[in-house]
């Protein structure tokens, strides 16, 4: 006979309730069913039907609100020691298997399941409780970029913690420091049984794929706003995949060159991204790492304000650089905020920005009736606002705000920087104003 012990069983499961719930999975009880308080012990006469009820019901099915337990009963001194494994390859060659049970202890005995399954069962037994738990708990790792990982953890770690009750197993991930720009990916080690850890790799790879589709499908939406920029290579997002091809030629033709957006507008911009007070740990890292990790990959000057009061709600960030440099910064900093949880999933990642114009050319920004800015807005999904009153500084400048995602945001940035660019250009054409050539 095979005697399986079953735990973790609530106090109000009767004899009834098991002997109904290993019929309904079609693996009928013939014997009698001993229930104690937590536990109960049942009977198989055949060994394949007792490899097929531990496979079916351990782990995987709830009770009166509690997941079942199911593995051969063995005595009090040896159910510490002693493991199975199943689903062991026909190819491997018992001397690797050997090998591999004794790289975890003192293996005292390998007996061998006789199944009517293709993959082999062992029953082994370790010299003491400590190495069978380890042999039992083999990690798993797996690889996952950093753009990813924010959104398995979940706000307040709910996502992880969630995986971990439901499948029994420890979940860690590695640090924020082990990352570079070389290096963008993170490991998370799954600890527990075999079968927890494929249960749990199961609901991590969900999770992931999710959070990928998730930045694909918001790629493919909006890169069209700035053609010929391949955002991939730019490293703000996670997909590593060339999002954008390169444009074909007519037939028999070499391929356009590439498009460079910022190539006419070398000179250094200033932008004041403003972020959450809570996310500047985040952005700034451990002693300062982050931050300057981040200026180094986007080439630019990276500076966050001393806040304004003990309790204003945003910080601003003050990014100078050309505009490649503008496009990298910003972009990181939205996507570590996505990343981090500081938005909700669904939550797309709105920030507001400023830019200074010179005050001449706030009107033609605004345009007539305001039919500039409303276009600009239609165009990028963008919130663009020009105070009319607003007073210049000493440079003779005002700030334009923009609030909107990312895309929306550099859209905006990109098209009122073209529109400053043009009034230069005519006011370098006609030095005597272009308001009086006009007027001739």
């Amino acid at each position: 006979m095979n005697k399986l012990y079953i735990g973790n069983l609530s106090p109000a499961v009767t004899a009834d309730d098991l002997r109904q719930l290993f019929g309904d999975r079609k693996l009928p009880l013939a014997g009698q069913v001993l229930l104690k308080s937590g536990y109960a012990f049942v009977d198989y006469p055949d060994q394949n039907w007792a490899i097929r009820a531990i496979e079916t019901l351990s782990g995987k099915v709830e009770l009166h609100g509690k997941i079942m337990e199911v593995d051969y009963s063995v005595s009090k001194k040896l159910r510490s020691r002693k493991i199975q494994i199943r689903n062991i390859p026909p190819h491997l060659q018992w001397e690797v298997l050997d090998g591999l049970l004794a790289q975890c202890g003192t293996v005292e005995n390998v007996e061998q399941v006789n199944t009517d399954t293709e993959t082999a069962v062992v029953n082994v037994t370790y010299a003491t409780r400590e190495e069978a738990k380890t042999a039992e708990e083999i990690p798993l790792k797996i690889l996952a970029h950093n753009g990813l990982v924010g959104r398995l953890i979940g706000k307040e770690g709910r996502n992880l913690k969630k995986i971990e009750h439901e499948t029994g197993t420890k979940i860690t991930i590695s640090s924020l420091q082990d990352l570079s720009i070389y290096n963008p990916e993170r490991t998370i080690t799954v600890k527990g049984t075999v079968e927890a850890c494929a249960n749990a790799e199961i609901e991590i790879m969900k999770k992931l794929r999710e959070a990928f589709e998730n930045d694909m499908l918001a790629v493919n939406q909006q890169a069209s706003l700035i053609p010929g920029l391949n955002l991939s290579a730019l490293g703000i997002f996670s997909t590593g995949l060339s999002v954008l091809p390169p444009p074909a030629g007519p037939r028999g033709a070499p391929p356009a060159p590439p498009y460079h957006p910022f190539a006419q507008y070398p000179e250094q911009e200033i932008v004041n991204l403003f972020i959450p007070t809570q996310a500047v740990g985040a952005i700034i890292g451990k002693k300062g790492a982050h931050i300057k990790q981040l200026a180094r990959f986007a080439g630019a000057s990276i500076k966050i304000a001393p806040a304004e009061g003990p309790d204003v709600s945003e910080r601003m960030v003050i990014i100078t650089g050309p505009p490649e440099a503008q496009f990298k910064a910003q972009g990181r900093i939205f996507g570590k905020l996505k990343e981090e949880n500081f938005f909700n999933p669904k939550e797309e990642v709105k920030l507001e920005a400023h830019i200074r114009v010179p005050s001449s050319t706030a009107g033609r920004v605004i345009g007539k009736g305001g039919k500039t800015v409303n276009e600009l807005q239609n165009l990028t999904s963008a919130e663009v606002i020009v105070p009319r009153d607003q007073t210049p500084d000493e440079n003779e400048e005002v700030i334009v705000r923009i609030i909107g995602h990312f895309f929306a945001s550099q859209t905006a940035q990109r098209k009122i920087r073209e529109i400053v660019q043009q009034v230069k250009q005519q006011e370098q054409k006609y030095p005597q104003g272009v308001a009086s050539q006009r007027s001739k």
